[in-house]
């Protein structure tokens, strides 16, 4: 059903801070930061991956993703929904189903044999496309999805996520810079604040945090491992 209630985006965003704390898909630790895929070093890690198995987190969730992009972005701005393999896909799913689009799903790669695809379902020429993934840090990730459904003759000027680090300033001008406008939920400052409102971490954990957020590029070099 497509969603007619459209809440504030504050709101929104306080809200989707909640629900990541309350299933536990947030993640603090100074004292041993996590080793993200770039190997630099953060004591924040988030698994938006959690969601899909909350029925009612998980529908709210969609339910903002849907308004914020036609709020943002238009209300008959796109002709398909695609998700970016793996993470995206089932919340391409349902941000579709929302806005009865067809979903198609993007692959990181060709997969090697058959029709050496990228693209898997229906996608055509001049279709104008919503990539949709659970989240983006420095924007970089979603290029190559971008590229891959413009390779089809359709176009990709949009991408949605659930979960937006908020803390890199290139990211937007990344994204920018390749026709690529980003639709987000919530930031880590979202999630610092909800955090602190409910007390869900110690002080001290949360004051490392925001020093990371505040000055993350700094932080990380001087706890990266040699």
């Amino acid at each position: 059903m497509i969603p007619s209630s459209f809440p504030p985006k504050d709101e929104i965003a306080r809200l989707t801070a909640r629900m990541l704390l309350e299933i536990k898909a947030v993640h603090f630790n100074a004292a041993e930061p996590f080793i993200l895929a770039s190997g630099l070093p953060s004591p924040t890690y988030i698994d938006c991956r959690k969601l899909i198995s909350y029925p009612r987190i998980r529908s709210t969730l969609m339910d903002f993703l849907a308004v914020t992009v036609m709020r943002e972005a238009g209300f008959e701005a796109f002709d398909n929904i695609a998700g970016g393999e793996t993470a995206g896909i089932p919340f391409a799913a349902m941000v579709a189903e929302r806005l009865a689009l067809p979903m198609t799903y993007v692959r990181k790669k060709p997969k090697g044999y058959g029709r050496n695809a990228r693209i898997e379902g229906a996608m055509s020429e001049g279709q104008r496309v919503l990539l949709v993934e659970d989240l983006t840090t420095d924007g970089g990730s979603k290029l190559s999805f971008v590229d891959a459904i413009r390779d089809t003759g359709a176009t990709c000027a949009h991408t949605a996520v659930i979960f937006y680090y908020g803390i890199f300033p290139e990211t937007v001008k990344t994204l920018g810079d390749h026709g690529v406008s980003l639709h987000h939920l919530c930031t880590w400052w979202d999630v610092l604040a909800e955090a602190r409102e409910s007390n869900s971490f110690d002080s001290a954990t949360m004051d490392e945090v925001e020093a990371f957020l505040t000055n993350p590029r700094p932080w990380q070099e001087a706890r990266k491992k040699a």
